[in-house]
């Protein structure tokens, strides 16, 4: 796998559910920082001396006020996002799901959570590079991909999964 140098660790984390009509993943739309004005996965920096799990249950329940366990993340995969105009962006990303948790979705200051159907996910809403993996973690598949974004810092460029 590709490894952009000086990458920042991040993560992120899906709470998928069943419900009677189909099944849903908790997304939700950006209030601050980067990515505003975007739907996008709870998740964000993992911070000095955590784990990228203990970094995936501490942002869940930052951005939404749910409780998920480090023991019921399963890792979906990683996506190194790659930004040759503007390298400092560069992040590498530990993808997790999962399906177990205690609480219930609710606003923060960061995000405005929202489920939606699989089937509807709304990647015209989102980051540009969201519809070239999202299928995977949805579909249940674990996945390693490098996402170049162009110099635009949205578009994208390349997409090489390994």
């Amino acid at each position: 796998m590709l490894q952009p140098s000086q990458a920042v660790p991040v993560v992120l984390c899906f709470l998928i559910r069943e419900t009677v009509e189909s099944t849903e993943v908790l997304l939700g739309l950006k209030q601050t920082g980067f990515g505003i004005g975007r739907i996008v996965t709870l998740g964000g920096h993992v911070e000095p001396g955590e784990t990228p799990a203990q970094a995936a249950v501490r942002e869940v329940f930052e951005e939404s006020g749910v409780v998920v366990a480090e023991t019921d993340l399963e890792q979906a995969g990683t996506v190194e996002f790659m930004f040759p105009a503007r390298p400092d962006w560069d992040m590498s990303t530990v993808v997790y799901r999962t399906r177990t948790w205690e609480g219930e979705p609710a606003p923060s200051a960061e995000i405005i959570p929202a489920w939606y159907p699989v089937g509807d996910v709304p990647y015209a809403q989102m980051w540009p590079d969201s519809a070239h993996w999202m299928p995977e973690v949805l579909a249940g598949r674990t996945f390693d991909v490098a996402i170049t974004l162009a110099s635009d810092n949205e578009s994208v460029a390349s997409v090489v999964f390994s």
